[in-house]
């Protein structure tokens, strides 16, 4: 039983490191995402007042 739950317990760690990697590499990527779509966005609109 204690065997067990070591097991147990080591598996959980590992799931918990495993979901907080992945949930800070989205938010890294969404905000970088954002960030890249804004300065395109303001890159666009510049050149947008030049060719008029």
């Amino acid at each position: 039983m204690v065997n067990f739950l070591n097991t147990f317990m080591s598996y959980l760690i590992l799931a918990v490191i495993i979901v907080a990697v992945a949930g800070a590499a989205t938010a890294i990527g969404i905000t970088m995402a954002k960030r890249k779509n804004a300065g395109t966005a303001m890159a666009s609109n510049a050149n947008d007042g030049e060719h008029a």
